[in-house]
C-alpha cells in the first residue's frame, strides 16, 4: 500500500512544527515498526502541564539566558542538508545490514519525533514564558532531526507517517521529574552515541557505509544542548536531586543503559559494518554518559563492576530467549515468556542493588562536551 506522506519541519514565525507533504512512498512497514510499543522501543510521553507551568528558573537566570542565546543562535539551522550521496548509498547494501540499518533509523526517528511531540505539547499547554521558549526551541530541533531521518528512509522507498504516528501511538504519562531524569539521560546518551560513532568513522572512514554519519558531530551538539536545558531545570529545583529522588535517578540510569545494551546487541551486522563491537561501543557510551551525568546526578552506577556487565549480558540472553519462545509458539510459549519476564525483573533488581558510588550534587551547572 502506498500513500502520500513525508515529514517536513516547517518554520512559521519563530515556531517549527511537523507538517505533511505529498510524495508517493510506501510507509506501512516503517510506520508500523515505529508505532510498536515494547520495553525496547522509544515511547511517546505526556506530563503534568500545570506542574511544568510552575517551574521557576530565577535562581539560575544568568546560565539560563546564556543557554537561550545558544538556542536562538541555532548554529545547525542550515546543517541538515542532504547531498547526492544519500540517494546512491542504498545500492548494493547487504540484506542483513539493510534490515538492521532501517531498524536503527526507525528507532531514531521515533525517539526524535517523541521529543518533538512532547516539547511541542508542553509549549502549547503552559503559560510560563521561560518554559514555552525552551520547549519551542527543542521541538524545532527534534522536528529537524526527525525530518532528516525520514528523508533517508525515503531513499529505501519507506517513510514514517509522522501524522498518523502521532495520532495512533500510545502515550505514557510521566510526572515532570521523571521527564527530567529520562529526557536528560536520553539527550546525553544520544550525544555519547553519536560522537562515538562519528569519532570511529573519522579514524576509519572505510566503515562509513552511509552519508548520514557525516552529520553526527553537529547533530550530537543539539543533543548535548538539550541535556543541558534539563540539567539547569534540575539545578533550579534541587529537591529533584536529593533523597528519595536519588532512588528514581538510579532506576532511570539503569533502565536506559540496560535498554541500550539489549537493543544494540540485536543489531550485530549494523555494528560490524561500522567496525564496532557492540559491547565495547556500549561501554564507551556508558563511560561518556556517566562522566557527564555525574556532574548533575548525585549518584551513578559502577559500570566497571564485572557483575554489572554480567547482569546486562543475562538480560540480553533472556531477551533472545523470549523472542525465540514467541517465534516457536505452542501451548507453553506464554508460560515460557512469563517465566523469562520474571527472570528479567529479578536480574534488573540485582543490578539495581549493586553498590553504586555517590558523587554529591556539583556546584557547576554548565558543562562542556566530553569530546
Amino acid at each position: 500500500m502506498t500513500a502520500h506522506v513525508q515529514g517536513r519541519a516547517a518554520v512559521t514565525g519563530k515556531e517549527e512544527i511537523m507538517t505533511v507533504e505529498t510524495s508517493s512512498v510506501e510507509f506501512n512497514e516503517a510506520t508500523r515498526a515505529a508505532k510498536q510499543d515494547s520495553l525496547l522501543s522509544p515511547r511517546f510521553y505526556t506530563t503534568d502541564f500545570k506542574a511544568m507551568d510552575r517551574l521557576d528558573v530565577s535562581s539560575i537566570r544568568d546560565e539560563w539566558e546564556d543557554l537561550m542565546a545558544e538556542f536562538r543562535n541555532d548554529t545547525n539551522r542550515r546543517h541538515f542538508d542532504r547531498t547526492e550521496e544519500f540517494s546512491t548509498a542504498v545500492k548494493n547494501m547487504p540484506e542483513e545490514l539493510r534490515e538492521e540499518f532501517l531498524a536503527f533509523l526507525i528507532s531514531s526517528i521515533t525517539s526524535e519525533f517523541s521529543g518533538c511531540i512532547l516539547y511541542a505539547d508542553i509549549k502549547t499547554n503552559v503559560k510560563n514564558p521561560d518554559i514555552r521558549k525552551l520547549m519551542g526551541y527543542m521541538s524545532r530541533d527534534e522536528a529537524r532531526h526527525a525530518n532528516f531521518i525520514n528523508q533517508s528512509l525515503k531513499d529505501f522507498d519507506l517513510a514514517v507517517d509522522l501524522g498518523l504516528l502521532r495520532k495512533t501511538k500510545n502515550y505514557t504519562f510521566f510526572r515532570p521529574k521523571f521527564i527530567f531524569y529520562a529526557t536528560y539521560l536520553s539527550e546525553k546518551i544520544g550525544y555519547a552515541r553519536y560522537i562515538t560513532i562519528y569519532r570511529q568513522l573519522e579514524r576509519n572512514p572505510q566503515y562509513r557505509f552511509h552519508p548520514i554519519f557525516n552529520w553526527f558531530k553537529d547533530w550530537c551538539n543539539d543533543e548535548f544542548r538539550h541535556g543541558e536545558a534539563f540539567s539547569l531545570l534540575m539545578h533550579a529545583n534541587p529537591r529533584l536531586l536529593k533523597w528519595p529522588n536519588t532512588l528514581w535517578i538510579r532506576f532511570f540510569v539503569l533502565a536506559v543503559y540496560a535498554t541500550m545494551y539489549v537493543r544494540d546487541h540485536a543489531r550485530p551486522h549494523f555494528y560490524a559494518a561500522l567496525g564496532l563491537d557492540p559491547t565495547e561501543y556500549d561501554f564507551t557510551v556508558f563511560r561518556i554518559t556517566s562522566e557527564i551525568s555525574r556532574q548533575v546526578f548525585p549518584v551513578s552506577l559502577d559500570i566497571e563492576n564485572p557483575k554489572f556487565k554480567a547482569g546486562l549480558e543475562r538480560l540480553r540472553k533472556i531477551d533472545v530467549a523470549k523472542i525465540a519462545a514467541g517465534e516457536r509458539g505452542g501451548l507453553f510459549a506464554p508460560i515460557k515468556k512469563a517465566a523469562l519476564t520474571v527472570a528479567a525483573v529479578a536480574t534488573f533488581t540485582r543490578l539495581y542493588f549493586l553498590p553504586a558510588p555517590r558523587t554529591g550534587v556539583p556546584a557547576e551547572m554548565r558543562l562542556t562536551p566530553a569530546w
